[in-house]
């Protein structure tokens, strides 16, 4: 549930149309709703502007459903429901849940779209380095779209062929905020920070050869980033990214 969803249900009591016992049912779960295996908070969207985020590593199939089916219990809300970190397995038994489910395979997203409603104010454009960083960019991508964004792409711009982010300096220079995503040395956040006046958010993947260290080597690059409007999250992490993008995005 959403501000605006909780604004109505008040109205609605303020006008008669509801009584107080039927609007409190309604609102029972808030703010949050005890599974046993998992505290489902319903009132995160109310407190952040986003439903909760499942995160399906380490969860069985059956615990990502459960999950899920309480979140689509709650009918006031039109919230997007997000599942990162996803494999078909558990694909299937949320689809068993959803029939609006769709699983992203290359990123691990399962994604069930209630709302197309863009609360962002401007664009997010998330940059990847290189064809193998696709997937944690595809998460950011999914992650910010499903969180009411405008979202844009350029893959495989790297560092080692400059030229092709370059030709697209002025798409790059008419977003609001930047997710760039890069393993090997994580140079191109730098190069993009220098490009453009926006926050540009670093994703360090786990790309590249032993001396990359899983992902530490671009990690510590990006820390250690020139260019003074680069902010850095975890490695892998595309999920992250998308967040704060949105939060910046809808300032």
């Amino acid at each position: 549930m959403n501000q605006q969803e909780l604004l109505k249900i008040l109205e609605l009591v303020k006008l008669g149309a509801f009584s107080p016992e039927k609007a409190a049912e309604r609102l029972k779960h808030l703010p949050f709703e005890d599974l046993g295996f998992a505290k489902v908070d319903h009132h995160r969207a109310l407190r952040q502007g986003f439903a909760e985020v499942v995160f399906g590593k380490g969860k069985t199939p059956a615990q990502v459903a459960g999950i899920v089916r309480a979140m689509l219990r709650q009918k006031d809300s039109h919230q997007n429901i997000l599942v990162t970190r996803a494999d078909a397995k558990t694909f299937r038994a949320v689809k068993r849940a959803s029939r609006g489910a769709n699983y992203h395979a290359s990123s691990g997203v399962i994604a069930i779209e209630r709302s197309k409603e863009i609360t962002g104010k401007g664009t997010i454009i998330v940059v990847s380095a290189g064809t193998s960083d696709m997937p944690v960019a595809e998460e950011a991508l999914l992650t910010a779209r499903m969180m009411g964004n405008r979202v844009e792409y350029l893959y495989d711009v790297g560092v080692a062929g400059i030229h092709r982010l370059l030709e697209h300096r002025e798409k790059l220079t008419e977003a609001r905020v930047i997710i760039c995503v890069a393993g090997m040395e994580g140079a191109l956040p730098s190069v993009v920070g220098g490009l453009v006046a926006v926050p540009v958010i670093a994703v360090p993947t786990s790309v590249g050869y032993g001396a990359s260290f899983g992902g530490v080597a671009a990690l510590l690059g990006m820390l250690n980033s020139c260019a003074s409007n680069v902010t850095v999250v975890n490695i892998d992490n595309g999920f992250g990214a998308a967040c704060v993008a949105s939060c910046i995005n809808r300032l």
